[in-house]
């Protein structure tokens, strides 16, 4: 695959927004009919967005956070469920880069700059909690691994070149394996059936003595031994995703007010756009909307200040004002996705307009981790000074 390669920040946003444009155009009919994006995952690839956090030494854009995390609101804002299928890719190459050997982060950049896309194999069910990984990295020969373990919610694994499995080695402690997708002993099942996403192919990977070389393994345990940026980089990338899709269904909503609606009879205006009532609801929605994104960007500049060596002080700062846009915006996408209905009348509600696309993703996509416990480290650190744990969901 032949990708390439953008420059910085300003070009980067330039893509996406135009790929945003392109994807925008196809997403209901995607959705309602559930087929995969294929064709628009080679032309994410090709684009070169799925490499722009490659460090400049290895010839990457490594674009800051804030940029990162508009990026994912704009493509969201077009098509929730392709936007979510890079945040794990865009994790994993992180990874790489804080954990990673010399070597391991030569070759794997290399592979990202190319087009190729990292999955993932993360979660797993029937466990106690989240947290709770069973898959197992056991010896093998000649100093290689076996991989064994069936991993659940797998976003990214269909469509990847490279398939990242969190699994716990000998020791308990947790490491990545990077499998390739078509490696002996890897069934990635296309079983997900979520009301919302529904594009994602979030199934299923199963790892049946999967043999990975000492040199495809990376030591995640290590990234929270200290001040990291891990979780809030992630967490960032979900709340713009998040905001994306509150903004969407903001702009569905004023355009179907707009073209559609009928005023109601009591309001003496000739169309449903001039009802005042009308316009104070969506006053209210953009002021949510504008405050979700407002949260994003200061999340995404905190990300920034702390930097690549970030401090005990400002890995907790960038870690609440990822938790604060997190807990807003979540709230926001359901918010908004809801009201487009009650905005725009009884005739939105028909299945064949698939309006209601975007409250599934929006309901789908914000149970990935409880907002309220967002809530409760902003309100131990306001209380106490308490600093959020580092278990990369924060």
């Amino acid at each position: 695959m032949t990708a390439k390669v953008i420059a910085d920040d300003a070009e980067a946003l330039a893509v996406a927004a135009a790929l945003a444009d392109e994807f925008r155009a196809g997403a209901s009919a995607r959705d309602a009919e559930r087929r995969l994006p294929r064709e628009e995952l080679e032309r994410l690839s090709a684009s070169g967005l799925l490499a722009v956090t490659v460090p400049a030494e290895h010839g990457g854009a490594d674009v800051r956070a804030q940029t990162l995390a508009e990026i994912f609101r704009l493509l969201a804002s077009a098509d929730a469920s392709l936007a979510q299928i890079p945040q794990n890719h865009f994790v994993y190459v992180n990874v790489i880069r804080r954990q990673g050997s010399s070597a391991q982060r030569e070759f794997f950049f290399a592979q990202v700059l190319e087009g190729r896309r990292f999955g993932n194999a993360q979660s797993e069910a029937g466990t106690r909690h989240v947290q709770d990984i069973r898959t197992r990295l056991a010896p093998g020969p000649q100093g290689s691994y076996r991989l064994t373990g069936v991993k659940h919610y797998c976003t990214g694994a269909l469509f990847a070149d490279w398939i990242p499995v969190l699994a716990r080695a000998e020791d308990d402690n947790l490491h990545v394996a990077y499998v390739p997708r078509e490696a002996e002993g890897v069934t990635v099942v296309d079983d997900w059936d979520g009301m919302g996403q529904r594009t994602t192919a979030s199934g299923t990977v199963r790892l049946d003595g999967v043999v990975v070389p000492a040199d495809r393994v990376v030591p995640h345990h290590l990234t929270f031994r200290g001040p990291q940026l891990h979780g809030a980089v992630a967490q960032l990338l979900h709340a713009a995703i998040d905001a994306g899709i509150a903004a969407a269904a903001l702009a569905e909503a004023a355009e179907f007010v707009r073209t559609k609606s009928r005023p109601w009879f009591e309001s003496g205006v000739d169309t449903a756009a001039e009802d005042p009532l009308l316009i104070q609801r969506f006053g209210e929605l953009a002021l949510q909307v504008r405050a979700s994104e407002a949260l994003l960007g200061a999340a995404g500049r905190a990300v920034d200040a702390a930097g690549g060596e970030p401090t005990d002080a400002s890995a907790a700062e960038a870690s609440l004002a990822v938790a604060a846009a997190k807990a807003h915006t979540s709230v926001t996408a359901v918010l908004v996705a809801d009201a487009l209905f009650e905005v725009s009348g009884t005739r939105s509600a028909l299945n064949s307009l698939n309006l209601h696309r975007h409250w599934r993703d929006a309901r789908t996509h914000t149970l990935h981790d409880p907002a309220r416990w967002k809530l409760q480290h902003l309100g131990r650190h306001v209380l106490s000074g308490t600093l959020p744990p580092r278990h990369g969901l924060l």
